[in-house]
């Protein structure tokens, strides 16, 4: 299907196009979250999987629906964490059980939602409690003087 986006469409449209398809899947797989009795007592479970889904496709860097390996490089190095090919191979392991060299949507929910602890899912929940504490400057920078320079 997607040889036929392609050929009927480029650029921006083709990427919006595969980004609201992901976009559907993501959708359908929260929804069985939603139904599942396993998951029926977590707390503000709609607006945890809206973010888990977010911040998702924000790495899901081939729009497949999978984390691979670079696509995890990417996330620990803009979450600040910079991680070596070593220890993502073990996290990733750690996620899926061994089983994919990738992380599906699946096993990333099944992780932010277990009451296992996974390194990954310890970077993920504390990424937001960084950013809190070290704002960042707003407007243009102050002027200096050659004197005040170190």
């Amino acid at each position: 299907m997607s040889v036929a986006l392609s050929n009927r469409f480029q650029g921006g449209k083709a990427f919006g196009l595969l980004k609201a398809r992901q976009e559907r899947r993501l959708a359908e797989i929260n929804r069985e979250f939603l139904c599942d009795q396993k998951y029926s007592d977590e707390e503000d479970l709609p607006e945890k999987l809206a973010a888990f889904k977010e911040k998702y496709m924000e790495f899901d860097l081939n729009n497949e629906g999978e984390i691979d390996l670079m696509s995890l490089k990417r996330m620990m190095e803009k979450l600040g964490v910079p991680k070596t090919h070593l220890e993502m191979k073990k996290m990733i392991s750690e996620v899926t059980g061994g089983v994919s060299d990738t992380i599906s949507y699946r096993d990333f929910v099944n992780m932010m939602l277990g009451k296992r602890s996974a390194v990954l899912k310890l970077v993920m929940m504390f990424e937001g409690k960084a950013n809190e504490s070290s704002p960042k400057p707003v407007g243009p920078p102050p002027e200096r003087d050659i004197a005040s320079l170190p």
